[in-house]
C-alpha cells in the first residue's frame, strides 16, 4: 500500500476509472495468456485476505504467516508489509497455483480478484473521509484486455465477488493511513508495542487468545454483543483489532469498549 500526493494521480500508470466508465476483459482457461499473471508478484496481503486464505486452508494465523508470507518494513514505514511469498522455482510462482488454475480461487486476494483493475484510496483531509479510486492497469502480456466483455468497476467488483474486499481494504487503508508518521516513540517500529499492533491486525488467533485468557476483560468493558460476535467470528474480531490498534497506538476513542 502506497501513499501519493493527490496532485501527482494523473501521473500513475494506467487508465483512471470515474463510476460508470466501462473497459473490456475477459479471463478464461483457452486465452493464451492464462495464468501467466500468478508469476514473479509482489502481491501485497490485507488482513482481510489472511482470515479467508488461513481459514480456507484450515490454517492458524501464525501457521500461515510462517508458511506463506514476507513480512517487510520498508524504509521510511512505520508498520510492516505483508506479501504473500512467491514459491521457490524458476518461475516464482504463486504458491497457490496449479495447472488448473488457483487453488483457493473462492478465497483469492482482494488484489486477485480485483486484477485487472486496481483499487487505491483517495483521503480528504478536509471532510476526514477516504472514497475509493480505480485504475484499469492489465499487464502488456494480458490478452484479456483485448476481449469484448464490458464491465463497470461495478460489475466488476460484483461479479468477482469482490465487494467485501474491496469495503475491508479500503476499512484497513484508512487505519494504515495513520502510520505515516512514527507513533512508536523511542521504541521504533519493532518494539513490543508495535508488535502487539501487529499481532491485533494479522494474527488474529493470537489476539483472540489475548482478549479472552489475559486480564483484558477485566480492564475493558467490551459491548457483550460484540464479545460474543468476536469468540468465534474472524471478520468481527479482525473489526474489533483495527479499533484496539486506534485506541491502543493513539488513544482514539472507540464505541466497541472502555476502561472500567
Amino acid at each position: 500500500m502506497k501513499y501519493i500526493d493527490s496532485d501527482n494521480l494523473d501521473q500513475l500508470p494506467g487508465k483512471r476509472l470515474a463510476a460508470g466508465d466501462k473497459f473490456s476483459f475477459h479471463c478464461h482457461p483457452d486465452i493464451g495468456c492464462f495464468n501467466l499473471c500468478c508469476r514473479n508478484l509482489n502481491l501485497f496481503l490485507y488482513p482481510f485476505d489472511v482470515v479467508r486464505l488461513k481459514n480456507q486452508l484450515n490454517l492458524t494465523s501464525d501457521q500461515f504467516l510462517d508458511k506463506y508470507v514476507d513480512i517487510v518494513l520498508r524504509d521510511s514505514n512505520f508498520f510492516p508489509e505483508v506479501l504473500l511469498a512467491m514459491s521457490d522455482n524458476k518461475e516464482r510462482t504463486c504458491p497457490f497455483l496449479s495447472d488448473s488454475g488457483c487453488k483457493v480461487y473462492p478465497d483469492r486476494p482482494d488484489t486477485c480478484r480485483t486484477f485487472p483493475v486496481e483499487q487505491g484510496a483517495l483521503y480528504d483531509a478536509g471532510s476526514d473521509t477516504t472514497r475509493p479510486i480505480h485504475f484499469f492497469r492489465p499487464p502488456d502480456f494480458c490478452e484479456g484486455q483485448h476481449e469484448n466483455k464490458l464491465w463497470t468497476t461495478e460489475s466488476w467488483s460484483r461479479d468477482q465477488e469482490a465487494v467485501i474486499y474491496n469495503e475491508m481494504t479500503l476499512r484497513w487503508s484508512e487505519l494504515k493511513r495513520l502510520f505515516q508518521k512514527s507513533p512508536w516513540g523511542r521504541e521504533g517500529p519493532e518494539g513490543p508495542k508495535a508488535k502487539m499492533a501487529f499481532m491485533a491486525i494479522y494474527n488474529i488467533d493470537r489476539f483472540r487468545d489475548f482478549l479472552l485468557n489475559s486480564t483484558f476483560l477485566k480492564r475493558y468493558k467490551v459491548k457483550s454483543a460484540i464479545l460474543k460476535k468476536i469468540r468465534s467470528d474472524d471478520v468481527a474480531l479482525m473489526k474489533f483489532g483495527f479499533q484496539w490498534v486506534k485506541f491502543y497506538v493513539w488513544e482514539l476513542k472507540t464505541k466497541y469498549f472502555r476502561l472500567r
